[in-house]
């Protein structure tokens, strides 16, 4: 099963980012406190690296400057749109992280090396609390059915 195995934000832009053990996460924003938030919305406000991906490129969790490292989940693999649920909190998958310029500080090449394997960046769709060990699950969208209740409880087409 998915969990977090570490949680980080950047208190500013730029600074080492810090592990947390617990933080809130924001509807349309991102991590509370994170100078990476987006607030009012966009597709950039959360992102997620897999452990796998790290030790694959002999990396530090966090160095790669993610919001979330998880454990036991392909995140480069994730589909556009696919939702998340942790705990109370739910993101939705909305673009690959393209490798920039800062990954060649922590190791030259880098940026070339990470190419389709930075992680995903997700927009906030619910927000909550979340912890290092949560348990991570893939949710389906919702769906709009093209059926709504009838006055007698039946269904009829929309």
């Amino acid at each position: 099963m998915a969990k977090i195995l570490h949680i980080f934000r950047a208190p500013k832009k730029r600074l080492p980012m810090e592990e947390l053990e617990e933080v809130r996460v924001i509807r349309d924003v991102g991590l509370e406190g994170c100078a990476h938030g987006r607030p009012g919305g966009g597709p950039r406000q959360v992102l997620l690296v897999d452990r796998e991906t790290l030790e694959a490129m002999d990396l530090r969790p966090g160095v790669v400057r993610e919001n979330i490292t998880t454990e036991g989940m392909d995140v480069n693999g994730l589909a556009m749109k696919q939702e998340l649920r942790i705990g109370e909190v739910r993101l939705q998958v909305s673009e690959i992280c393209h490798p920039c310029d800062e990954l060649e500080k922590v190791r030259p090449g880098l940026r070339r090396e990470m190419r389709w394997r930075r992680g995903m960046l997700c927009s906030v769709l619910e927000g909550g609390m979340i912890c290092r060990g949560d348990t991570i699950e893939k949710v389906s969208p919702p769906t709009t059915l093209p059926f709504a209740e009838d006055s007698r409880g039946g269904l009829t087409a929309k």
